[in-house]
């Protein structure tokens, strides 16, 4: 599971969380607005979102390289971009408070998926499991998803799992039509005893778990 399918394929996602200062929130996003173009042309942006729920002055985004070779590539050409540097990089640093960054691949069960229309939210659910990694925890917690997938109330996008950072993590990212319709899903969801069995069997592997509830910037290709 760990060390399979998903090391056969070099593609690997960097997720990068950025705490914004509060005063200085509309003035990176305007940043991100008119000049993302920039970064998005030395490598492929997934997604950018802000925090609405769970955590505030967040933004939380996803780019994927072919492998490391190519993200040291990247990383050296943007250095040396000028109007990145110049344009976005020295004012957004001025409103940035913590950076941090992890290394993640997608499962080998799950493609990275696409919301059915745009307008919608994200839920990004982290959840932190016992060492041993998906050897230990894999199937059980592959399990946990299938049953809150299969009752229909939300749409997958992708499950990531850490390989840089905080080990033994992963990000489940879920996108609803609004927040309401994520309320009364999983209220439905925490009804059925599919999911309620599957769930306990997952949380014998589980340390801790949080969420958030993040909408995409308007340039984000996951809207």
């Amino acid at each position: 599971f760990a060390t399979g399918p998903r090391q056969d394929n070099g593609v690997f996602y960097e997720i990068r969380n950025y705490d914004i200062k509060p005063s200085r929130m509309k003035e990176f996003l305007e940043l991100v607005s008119q000049h993302l173009h920039i970064r998005v042309a030395h490598s492929e942006l997934v997604g950018f979102w802000t925090a609405e729920l769970g955590a505030m002055n967040k933004v939380v985004h996803i780019w994927k390289y072919d492998n490391f070779a190519h993200r040291t590539a990247v990383r050296t050409a943007l250095a040396n971009d000028k109007d990145w540097q110049g344009k976005f990089l020295s004012p957004a640093l001025a409103c940035i408070e913590k950076q941090h960054n992890e290394v993640a691949y997608l499962v080998p069960w799950c493609q990275l998926g696409k919301p059915p229309k745009e307008g919608g939210v994200y839920e990004w659910v982290t959840f932190q499991m016992k060492p041993g990694g998906p050897a230990l925890w894999g199937e059980a917690f592959r399990a946990a998803i299938s049953t809150h997938l299969n009752t229909g109330y939300t749409k997958l996008i992708g499950v990531f799992h850490t390989e840089y950072g905080l080990l033994n993590t992963v990000h489940v990212v879920w996108w609803n039509e609004n927040a309401d319709n994520r309320a009364s899903g999983r209220h439905k969801a925490h009804e059925d005893a599919r999911v309620v069995a599957a769930v306990r069997e997952s949380v014998r592997f589980l340390e801790s778990q949080q969420n958030m509830l993040l909408v995409p910037v308007p340039c984000s290709p996951l809207k």
